[in-house]
């Protein structure tokens, strides 16, 4: 019967290292499994990142544009606060 099993099986030390590559492939708490699913979370936050940073790149520019320009401010102003000017009528269309 022993016969049977190859040799490669018999050796303590290929037994070992299969053990080895087994238990850090797929039992270890930091298993491919596990490295896999940080690697998809990590190229979901750099997505984000550069997601976040293009617009803190748009708002620096928008708060540099109302610090800097007044036409750019009272438009602001208008839009977004209603803001009028004395004897002045203002009318909102919104869409539904």
């Amino acid at each position: 019967m022993l016969n049977k099993i190859p040799n490669w099986l018999k050796n303590r030390y290929a037994l070992s290292m299969l053990a080895f590559i087994i238990w850090v492939a797929f039992i270890d708490q930091n298993n491919i499994l596990i490295q896999y699913s940080y690697h998809s979370d990590l190229n979901v936050l750099k997505g984000e990142k550069e997601y976040f940073e293009k617009a803190i790149e748009k708002t620096s520019k928008e708060l540099y544009d109302l610090t800097e320009n007044p036409a750019t401010l009272e438009k602001f102003a208008r839009e977004n606060y209603f803001m009028k000017k004395q004897n002045e009528e203002v009318f909102v269309f919104t869409n539904k």
